[in-house]
């Protein structure tokens, strides 16, 4: 989007200037303060992107750019623009109301219910039912009025509409006459390039004959959309559609796990219909969606002002077309961290292009190459505050036998075969993989029941020793020495403590928090501190990022030991010592992820005499590390600003 075009447009929602965001679904530009109310209402609701700092197909940014251009947002607002609600009281936002409750009740009003958008006449002699407003979409698309089909659209317009006497659906008219941003705006709100008229053909193939390839090329994009973003969260590479590769289906370093529950898990995975399998793509989808999204937003926002516990959208939000059990399946999804996530949607690939090409289900060999796995350990995620809850409250689970209803998302694509004589809900998915993550759990539980006995008598050896020197020379809060051989295979520290530096120590050591003479300490340093340490970070990443997306591999080092000096910087500001067990386990995982990170980027180096490395393997963990940075930054500026303000 151009640059002039930012400069003088203002936020849709409460006037701000230069907005800095765009809902793509709503045809509106808004700033940074009402996005992070738009994040908080959904996908299903408002598609949020960056201008700047997010991947935007060119006809898709162009068809919201025209939208806006031509006062789109008059659609949302209409009944505002009536000056007899000035009388009423009723009025926008605007950028100096608070962002909660004032600006957030208007936005939810504005997009949720819908409140101010035009109403047609409610007689019944000529009420205009969705089957009408339907028919009036279809003539519509053939035409470059893209207003007129967002407002159609905003009154319950059906994008997939078959249209009976016609014979073929709005997506198809659009197609033959040309209308790219007719078909942008179209598939938006659901269309199926994928869908046949009454004679058999598709979108893409009538795009084709009318002669407009560049066009049927995007209709196949879009087609492939959910995979394509999915592999593309990965290794950062889309297929090649032009040349016949519509799939990418990354390997896992360790992905050769044979456990009878991890197996299961995949098991369960293949025998979901075709229905369940696709709901499950699609969470899945809008999980990669939201972690993308919060990874832009942490390395965008102004953090003094705007990471709060109310900008942040910690799991997916609540869509009330889905069931309480979905809902819960959902947002159960964000307690994934980074390498189980990125092992459900390898999985997930896989199975999607085993279904699309018609294949039977794997041999139980072929079953051990791609498995969800559980980590043994797993940094983080068991350790946060568990008084709070894992997700919104959402209706009763005694739903979970009935089907899921049909769902209304925009990205349902049709698979061809349904291997499952007896389907299996994704809630049975998700328990397998609990059960694997519950007893690892366990065994991680009795290993430091087992740690903390060897540690106790340890300190009473320690003790037994201090008496003796105490006289001589001071005793340090850490031990001084850290042996290489002490790390395992996974470059994890096992054993070694601290050095009485900080949290990262000299050279590569990772810190254990479990030491037993632990004190609490509980200073934290100001918000403000740790806000500019996290801008440090979050900038260097995004230095990284671009540089796994452009394939600068000779860049990875260089970013890699700034993150890391930047993180031991931010480290070093908590007490060696924290009260807060949420603190430790984000520095657990900051520090521990800073290091994992440099030694992936350092693989990107090839040895001599040694085969060269696989690069797309090297950026996927690269990417995956950093993620993890991200994560845990931002969840230290939230309990620094949480415990500074009470």
């Amino acid at each position: 989007m151009s640059k002039r075009l930012r400069n003088t447009e203002v936020c849709a929602d409460c006037n701000a200037p230069e907005p800095r965001w765009a809902s793509v679904n709503r045809g509106v530009l808004i700033c940074d303060e009402c996005c992070s109310v738009h994040r908080s209402l959904g996908r299903h609701s408002s598609q949020v992107r960056h201008l700047t700092h997010t991947p935007w197909p060119p006809t898709q940014q162009q068809m919201v750019q025209a939208l806006f251009s031509n006062g789109a947002n008059s659609i949302w607002e209409h009944s505002l623009l009536d000056p007899a609600s000035v009388m009423s009281g009723k009025r926008k936002a605007n950028p100096q109301d608070k962002l909660h409750p004032n600006k957030s009740e208007f936005i939810r009003a504005k997009y949720q219910m819908l409140a101010f958008v035009h109403r047609m006449p409610c007689r019944e002699e000529d009420s205009l039912t969705a089957k009408d407003l339907s028919k009036q979409l279809h003539s519509s698309v053939r035409t470059g009025n893209l207003e007129t089909c967002l407002r159609l659209l905003s009154l319950g317009a059906q994008a997939n509409f078959f249209h009976p006497e016609k014979g073929n659906t709005p997506l198809h008219v659009a197609a033959k006459a040309g209308q790219v941003s007719q078909a942008e705006l179209l598939t938006v709100y659901g269309a199926d390039p994928g869908a046949p008229d009454s004679n058999g053909k598709t979108p893409i193939e009538h795009a084709r004959e009318a002669g407009h390839h560049d066009l049927a090329d995007r209709l196949v994009e879009i087609q492939y959309e959910l995979t394509d973003r999915l592999a593309f969260y990965l290794c950062g590479r889309k297929p090649d559609h032009r040349n016949g590769q519509h799939f990418i289906v990354p390997q896992m370093a360790d992905s050769l796990d044979l456990s009878e529950l991890a197996k299961a898990a995949k098991k369960k995975l293949q025998s979901l219909s075709n229905h369940l399998f696709e709901e499950l793509a699609m969470d899945v989808y809008d999980e990669v969606d939201r972690r993308e999204t919060d990874a832009v937003w942490l390395a965008t926002q102004n953090h003094s002002t705007l990471v709060t516990e109310t900008t942040v959208v910690p799991f997916l939000p609540v869509n009330p077309e889905y069931s309480s059990t979905r809902n819960q399946g959902r947002q159960k999804l964000a307690r994934f961290n980074a390498h189980e996530f990125a092992t459900l949607v390898i999985d997930i690939l896989s199975d999607a292009k085993r279904r699309q090409l018609g294949n039977s289900v794997a041999s139980s060999k072929d079953n051990v190459e791609l498995i969800l796995r559980n980590v043994a350990v797993r940094h983080c995620s068991d350790s946060q505050d568990n008084d709070q809850p894992d997700y919104d409250s959402v209706a009763s689970d005694e739903d979970t036998d009935q089907e899921l209803p049909s769902s209304k998302g925009d990205r349902t694509k049709s698979v061809d075969s349904d291997l499952s004589d007896s389907p299996i809900t994704m809630q049975e998915y998700l328990d397998v993989k609990n059960a694997l993550s519950a007893s690892e759990a366990k065994i991680q539980h009795l290993m430091k029941a087992n740690n903390t006995l060897s540690d106790e008598l340890r300190l009473m050896q320690k003790k037994a020793s201090k008496l003796e020197k105490q006289s001589s020379m001071p005793e340090s809060d850490y031990d001084n020495t850290f042996n290489d051989s002490e790390m395992d295979d996974s470059g994890l520290c096992r054993r070694g403590r601290l050095r009485s530096s900080g949290w990262m120590g000299e050279g590569s050591s990772i810190p254990e928090l479990d030491d037993v003479e632990m004190e609490s300490d509980p200073a934290l340093p100001s918000t403000e501190d740790v806000i500019r340490k996290t801008e440090q970070i979050t900038k260097n990443i995004q230095e990284l990022l671009r540089a796994a997306q452009d394939n600068k591999h000779d860049s990875f080092i260089p970013c890699s030991e700034r993150i890391h000096v930047a993180v031991t910087e931010m480290a070093a500001l908590f007490p060696k010592k924290p009260r807060s067990e949420t603190v430790r386990s984000s520095l657990r995982l900051l520090t521990s992820s800073a290091y994992r990170l440099q030694n992936e980027c350092r693989k990107a180096v090839p040895s001599e005499g040694c085969p060269g490395p696989d690069m797309q393997l090297v950026t996927q963990q690269v990417i995956q590390c950093a993620y993890d940075i991200a994560k845990a930054a931002k969840q230290l500026v939230t309990v620094t600003t949480k415990e500074n303000t009470n």
